[in-house]
């Protein structure tokens, strides 16, 4: 009888712990998945804008701008007419500083995949606009120096709240 008895209290026991276990997993399931769902960003990543600072050299603010006007305005219309480039601005600025800029050039992009293979793209659009090849115009803008010094480039992504 005592055999039996602890034959009885083990398969009592049994029981319930194989339905503690599968509660147990059940519940641990359901809250990995919650966390996972919970982990889900409130943003998307949206395009990028490559942001340029220009020092404009005293006395030759007209001339760079009429270049902007003339070959930077039409790379980048052909740039946006080719779908590499969604919009482009020009923007002045007072600097606080002789250091400073004075004007931000910026592209945007639709996403960072419009980088790849960017050499490739730019530079038949570069040949027929400037009608230069890429070595050519590397000298031309070394030699806008004597308007502009660029300070640096940034490139900045939008992060697009859902």
């Amino acid at each position: 009888m005592c055999r039996a008895g602890v034959r009885m209290a083990t398969f009592a026991v049994e029981v319930p712990m194989k339905r503690l276990y599968a509660s147990v997993l059940s519940l641990s399931l359901a809250a990995v998945a919650a966390v996972a769902g919970a982990q889900e960003r409130p943003y998307t990543d949206g395009p990028v804008v490559v942001v340029s600072a220009i020092k404009v050299m005293d006395g030759q603010f007209e001339n760079y701008m009429a270049f902007l006007n003339d070959s930077w305005r039409k790379t980048m219309e052909a740039s946006k007419e080719a779908g590499i480039v969604t919009e482009y601005h020009v923007y002045g600025a007072q600097g606080h500083n002789p250091n400073e800029p004075t004007l931000y050039l910026l592209a945007t992009y639709p996403n960072m995949a419009a980088f790849d293979g960017m050499d490739a793209k730019m530079d038949p659009i570069l040949a027929k606009v400037t009608k230069m090849n890429y070595k050519q115009a590397d000298e031309a803008s070394g030699k806008r120096t004597v308007m502009r010094t660029l300070l640096g480039s940034e490139m900045l992504r939008e992060l697009v709240f859902k």
